[in-house]
């Protein structure tokens, strides 16, 4: 019957040389050293730090991302109302102008006064 043997993580290191770029990351981090002592738990308030860190920066960006949409979905929404103002503005000044009118109260009788307006001028008593 085989005996299950285990390395010690020296005798892996050693044994493993694995080429490309994870094993040139693994060789120069040097992560058995690393948890040699068992789990880190000094490193955990950095870590979390950095976590953190990465949560803000990702919410950061979905929030620009929201606010852009919205500048671009107000701006053109200004665009249009832009248009219609001036539209409408347009179709004012025509509908205001004194041959407009007159055609539009012609069909209700009255008719363009041909003499000019009189000023009337009143004295003032001091």
């Amino acid at each position: 019957m085989a005996s299950n043997k285990t390395k010690s993580p020296k005798q892996q290191k050693n044994d493993s040389t694995q080429t490309g770029i994870f094993g040139y990351i693994e060789s120069g981090l040097n992560f058995d050293d690393f948890f040699e002592e068992g789990k880190p738990f000094r490193y955990l308030p950095q870590l979390l730090y950095v976590i953190f860190l990465g949560i803000l920066f990702i919410a950061n960006s979905h929030y620009t991302d929201r606010m852009n949409k919205k500048h671009s979905r107000l701006k053109r929404e200004v665009e249009d109302l832009r248009v219609d103002y001036t539209t409408l503005k347009a179709e004012y000044m025509l509908e205001t102008k004194q041959s407009e009118v007159a055609d539009r109260v012609k069909k209700q009788g009255l008719i363009l006064g041909t003499k000019p307006p009189m000023k009337i001028e009143v004295e003032r008593k001091k």
